[in-house]
């Protein structure tokens, strides 16, 4: 069996999260039981308080035992998982039963009768967890086929953006052969070295200070083509190097200023990349000067970069982070901003 394949259904019946939302459904429930027999407001309040005592024993001695199995039943297939957790569910009420009629002082068990208490009891309990086991298994299901769709997304996403830098990255050795081809040599060595760093990271995530070293070996690459009209300044502030990013997420940023901010203008231009991290959230920009006059089919370029940069981050993160472009101070600028995750 594949590690996978351990990971249970069934959530942690340890957490305090979980621990109230059982008490709460057994409230409702005992509310609704009490509800339908009862024929007056007296009597609902004193069938309540009796059916939410008595429920709430099974629930979270149910809950008890379940959450000291849980490695147990977290190393078990689906199926058996499902069925020892609704097996521990019928135990205890049967133990809650006999405790019940056994334990208690006999004026207050006078009148049960002991055994429609027994199946009225394991009846309501089986089928109640047997429901809820079910919408576990559902909810489960549901949150693996979401993460498989998102997983396989993420990897498009970011397959289509490695031809990307692959052509123009390739127009650059295509174009220095004929009059520098040791220097040619030179940067293929060096794509080589960013492709086999992509590659190892195929499908994950990397670590801040992997992006960055990946972006740097970029511009090493671009600064032997344009030379001193590309001017590159950094300005990160208190970075946090281990922090988790999608692979390939700033350098087709910086691709795009070189490209539509440097390159078409003669006299060059100026590429800033900064980094922030303030209060759990980083923040990355990549800012471009602009050329003096626009050149048509060039600076419309190709803008799948940015919008795969936008989905793989909605993607691994959600609403938490995020992509702006505008305007700042007479240069184009692209904002990202993600929460930090360090480790792997």
């Amino acid at each position: 069996m594949t590690k996978e394949g351990w990971q249970s259904f069934l959530p942690d019946f340890c957490g305090v999260r979980m621990v109230a939302g059982v008490v709460l459904g057994v409230l409702v429930l005992a509310g609704v039981i009490a509800l339908a027999a009862s024929e007056s407001l007296s009597i609902f309040w004193s069938a309540f308080s009796l059916v939410a005592l008595y429920s709430l024993w099974i629930a979270l001695v149910s809950t008890g035992v379940i959450c000291l199995a849980k490695k147990w039943l977290g190393r078990m297939r689906h199926g058996a998982a499902g069925l020892v957790a609704w097996l521990i569910v019928l135990a205890v009420c049967l133990v809650v039963v006999e405790a019940t009629v056994r334990l208690l002082p006999a004026e207050l068990v006078a009148g049960i009768d002991h055994r429609r208490l027994l199946v009225r009891t394991l009846a309501i309990g089986g089928i109640v967890a047997a429901l809820v086991l079910r919408y576990l298994y559902e909810h489960h299901q549901q949150g693996q086929r979401e993460l498989a769709e998102n997983r396989a997304r993420y990897l498009a996403l970011q397959a289509r953006i490695r031809p990307h830098f692959l052509f123009n990255s390739l127009n650059t050795v295509i174009s220095l052969i004929p009059a520098e081809p040791e220097k040619a040599q030179r940067i293929l060595h060096d794509l080589a070295d960013l492709f086999r760093a992509g590659m190892a990271a195929e499908g994950r995530v990397a670590t801040l200070k992997e992006e960055l070293e990946l972006t740097r070996q970029y511009l090493e690459v671009e600064q032997v083509r344009l030379g001193g009209r590309l001017r590159v300044r950094w300005e990160l502030h208190a970075m946090p190097m281990d922090a988790r990013v999608p692979m390939l997420l700033l350098q087709p940023l910086v691709e795009n200023a070189v490209y539509h901010g440097v390159e078409p203008s003669p006299e060059g231009g100026e590429v800033i990349i900064f980094g922030s991290c303030r209060e759990g959230r980083l923040q990355l920009s990549v800012s471009n000067t602009l050329p003096r006059q626009q050149e048509g089919e060039h600076r419309r370029g190709n803008r799948m970069a940015l919008e795969n940069v936008r989905q793989r981050l909605e993607a691994l993160f959600g609403e938490a982070a995020g992509v702006r472009t505008g305007m700042v101070d007479d240069r184009h600028q692209v904002r990202i901003w993600l929460p930090v995750e360090e480790g792997r």
